[in-house]
């Protein structure tokens, strides 16, 4: 009897799974468009970073191609470009680590301040707005806004600067570059904190406020440790893509003047990969990517696991 008693529920705990997706089968129905695109477009593609060992010809196909084992890594390595390309990719991701990364929490603690609903619902909806805002269209209005004669130049030509096409500058570049994504994200970007803010226990502040803490202190001791685990979980993940950048923006903003400081390994792999038709070349270089950017997740995972005891795995 006591064998069998605990033999049952490891029985029920092993079919709770088929129940639950018996009971539930319109939550895993609507799970399979989830999973289908992510096996179609990102596990399934990965067979092609085998052309990246290859001299890759299109008409041969992968199964035919000549192999030629590290021979485009190499290459990449000592090329004239990958010093520049580092530290481009490096220095923009760095950049937007520290002031890209806080302003949503910022904003949320602020907003979280705001007693009058209204004006917190309409300050919410208008940062939001932007991040519906196709990239295309962002980057559209900043070459407008930078250009000789544009808002943003007009401005600063106000504060003392030579009037310039702003995009045609190097230095000016990765600013700019970096102040649009703040601009379009950082209202969408800080739902997220909202929603860790709802989870804090009031008789925390209540208690706080009974020790005499004034707003900021409940803030300090109160707020900011009761979302650190998801600031610590988002900024693992940013860490893990350290070395990519939006492509696509750099793209649309970038020119052979700015090469010096806007090239990075994205667009690099885009201007050789497909407007050169190096794809073997190409696919080395994004592989390269691809595993700096794991190892950078597992060490800082590792690292914040030892130190606040929170981690992805």
């Amino acid at each position: 009897m006591i064998a069998a008693a605990q033999r049952k529920p490891k029985k029920l705990k092993h079919n709770g799974y088929l129940m639950n997706i018996v009971q539930n089968p319109i939550l895993y129905l609507m799970a399979l468009p989830v999973i289908a695109y992510y096996v179609i477009f990102c596990y399934l593609p990965m067979y092609g970073v085998v052309i990246a060992f290859q001299d890759y010809v299109p008409a041969r196909g992968i199964l035919n191609s000549n192999w030629v084992g590290l021979k485009h890594f190499a290459s990449f390595f000592t090329s004239t470009y990958f010093p520049r390309l580092i530290r481009n990719t490096l220095a923009i991701n760095i950049k937007e680590l520290l002031f890209s990364f806080p302003v949503p929490i910022l904003f949320a603690l602020l907003l979280n301040e705001v007693r009058s609903t209204r004006f917190r619902r309409i300050s919410q909806s208008i940062t939001y707005m932007p991040h519906f805002i196709s990239t295309v269209v962002i980057c559209g209005l900043l070459v407008d806004f930078t250009k000789s004669t544009g808002v943003l130049t007009n401005i600063f030509v106000a504060l003392g600067m030579d009037r310039v096409n702003m995009l045609s500058v190097p230095g000016y570049f990765q600013g700019l570059f970096i102040g649009s994504i703040v601009w379009q994200s950082f209202g969408w970007d800080s739902i997220i904190y909202f929603a860790a803010l709802t989870g804090i226990d009031p008789m925390l502040y209540d208690a706080a406020r009974v020790d005499g803490a004034g707003r900021f202190r409940q803030a300090i001791h109160v707020t900011l440790p009761g979302i650190a685990p998801t600031i610590v979980i988002l900024m693992l993940l940013r860490i893990g893509s350290m070395m990519s950048v939006s492509w696509d923006r750099i793209i649309l903003l970038y020119n052979p003047l700015t090469y010096e400081t806007a090239d990075v390994l994205s667009s690099y792999v885009y201007r050789i990969g497909l407007t050169k038709m190096q794809y073997s070349f190409a696919t080395a270089v994004g592989l390269f990517n691809s595993v700096v950017n794991i190892l950078l997740l597992i060490a800082a995972n590792q690292i914040s696991r030892r130190v606040s005891e929170n981690s992805l795995w």
